[in-house]
């Protein structure tokens, strides 16, 4: 808090910044703050830092997908995070946020491009591969919550097993 105190002068950021290692259960550094107690900024700030953590390459560790570094949040929420606030975080994101790659019922592989309006299981997907034939397909979009489709989201793919294919092309040119 010394060292940026001279350049930020908002007191709002610099207790984010002290304390967004505090746990909502008390059980967290550095003064152990407990519940509401925490500075709101510093509680978000906490669960962006661990979904970051969790969704990127480690040196001691891969990246876990997004939708299982949500699980492990969710597992984690009665004693680190705020309820409402890991509540408000998925439902900015998304359970599978965009870019992440799918696996649907039908057998089809696609990236998600958007969030659905209806649910948060149900975004929009740009299938661009058939499991089933085994081979590329010409992209469409489909929107999960749409009435008449039937498809859901059985399962996330590793993203390495797709690098051959532009799937940031796919969902960063709409």
């Amino acid at each position: 808090e010394r060292i940026l105190s001279p350049i930020i002068k908002s007191r709002d950021i610099l207790g984010g910044i002290r304390h967004h290692h505090e746990r909502w259960d008390g059980g967290g550094y550095p003064d152990g703050l407990i519940g509401e107690q925490i500075p709101l900024l510093a509680r978000i700030i906490a669960i962006a830092d661990c979904y970051d953590a969790l969704t990127s390459v480690r040196a001691y560790r891969a990246s876990l997908p997004r939708d299982a570094a949500l699980k492990v949040l969710e597992l984690e929420t009665g004693g680190h995070f705020d309820l409402r606030l890991f509540q408000a975080f998925v439902k900015s994101i998304g359970i599978y946020p965009v870019g992440s790659l799918v696996r649907l019922s039908g057998g089809r592989v696609g990236v998600v491009v958007q969030q659905g309006s209806k649910s948060l299981v149900a975004p929009h997907v740009k299938v661009f591969f058939s499991t089933r034939h085994d081979q590329s397909i010409t992209p469409e979009v489909l929107d999960l919550s749409a009435p008449g489709c039937h498809e859901k989201i059985i399962g996330c793919e590793d993203p390495e097993k797709w690098r051959s294919y532009n799937t940031n092309a796919l969902w960063s040119g709409l």
